[in-house]
């Protein structure tokens, strides 16, 4: 068994595009706990434009 690191930011993009309506309380959760891990300002910024629209979706989805 091979112990990999999780990079956060690709972890978070991939959420981003894998979200559904079910899935996306936990998966605001789970891009949270990855941002929280981000290490440098840099990377918290990259994350951004995932978290805005992981954000949207959560709003949006609860609208239903």
């Amino acid at each position: 068994m091979t112990s990999s690191k999780v990079d956060p930011l690709a972890e978070i993009r991939r959420i981003y595009f894998a979200t559904k309506p079910a899935t996306i309380l936990k998966d605001f959760d789970r891009a949270i706990d990855l941002l929280k891990s981000i290490a440098t300002e840099a990377e918290r910024e990259r994350a951004t434009v995932y978290m805005e629209g992981l954000a949207e979706m959560r709003k949006e989805f609860g609208r239903k």
